[in-house]
């Protein structure tokens, strides 16, 4: 059973970092892409940032200058580099690795990421 597990979040002042781990349990076969996504209070889920197999990266208009999504596939390991936190960037965070059996992605639990004003 294949578990993700979100680590790193917190409550930091505006203009501060975080950095956000995703760490896998075991090894995952044929993963396509992996994610960060976001859910702020009351709305939906959505993609912050994104990495390939094939490297290529894709980032929400919002984040882009300040997010920085990277991995270590020998440790089954995502990472989320936060800078310049702002208010608006507060919810909660989940990561995914979609797979080819696997579509719709394995899924962690979420972190906490509250930026206070």
């Amino acid at each position: 059973q294949v578990q993700l597990v979100e680590s790193g979040g917190g409550l930091v002042s505006a203009g501060g970092s975080l950095r956000l781990s995703c760490a896998a349990s075991t090894g995952i076969f044929g993963i396509t892409v992996r994610g960060w996504y976001r859910q702020a209070p009351g709305k939906q889920r959505d993609l912050v940032a994104s990495i390939t197999s094939g490297t290529n990266i894709n980032y929400a208009e919002s984040v882009k200058g300040r997010f920085t999504i990277s991995r270590d596939s020998a440790k089954n390991t995502l990472y989320l580099q936060m800078n310049s936190l702002k208010p608006e960037d507060t919810g909660v965070y989940y990561c995914s690795f979609r797979t080819v059996l696997q579509p719709g992605g394995y899924w962690g639990q979420g972190t906490q990421v509250t930026v206070s004003s």
